[in-house]
């Protein structure tokens, strides 16, 4: 009978569970990486999407729904944008805004930059190019203290991971292209 019950209360307390575990995950990842097609440095941030939602109740916004709400989903771009700050060669760049999407669970901000010096004598006989980085990931530092943003840079088997949390200052890391 005790066994029964405890089985019971199990199956009603695990969606619950579940639900609560869906709340804020606290990380974000975010990656740099170059595209020799597109002579590119791309850089895609993977948000949760609950995390995103909160984070746009407390900027005010009343109701966010970034599944529904196209609003939602660019007004947290443009915040998550902000957030992110690069340097490329020591001058500090703004990347390109390219768009959004949502897949499983996760909103996928996307932003580009020019690499520099693109196009001028490659070739697969080239030798590798570094470019120097610095940068801070801050996305929901400002409303979370144990947020933590990761920042892959590189491809494939070369990739640095810098974690930043409130009030870390910018990294450096190079960018073999």
């Amino acid at each position: 009978m005790i066994a029964r019950r405890a089985v019971l209360l199990a199956l009603v307390l695990a969606p619950l569970a579940s639900r609560a575990l869906a709340h804020q995950q606290k990380r974000t990842i975010t990656t740099l990486a170059p595209n020799p097609r597109s002579a590119m440095l791309e850089i895609v941030h993977q948000v949760p999407l609950h995390d995103a939602e909160h984070a746009l109740a407390f900027q005010g916004v009343r109701r966010p729904d970034i599944i529904a709400s196209p609003e939602s989903r660019e007004a947290f771009a443009r915040y998550a944008t902000r957030r992110f700050l690069l340097a490329v060669e020591g001058e500090i760049v703004v990347p390109d805004y390219v768009g959004s999407e949502i897949e499983r669970g996760f909103l996928w901000v996307y932003q580009e930059w020019p690499l520099p010096g693109a196009g001028q004598g490659g070739g697969a006989d080239a030798a590798p190019r570094t470019l120097r980085l610095r940068v801070n990931a801050q996305i929901f530092t400002d409303l979370w203290t144990a947020q933590e943003n990761r920042v892959n840079i590189g491809r494939g088997t070369r990739v640095e991971t810098l974690v930043f949390h409130r009030g870390d200052a910018p990294r450096e890391a190079l960018l073999r292209i």
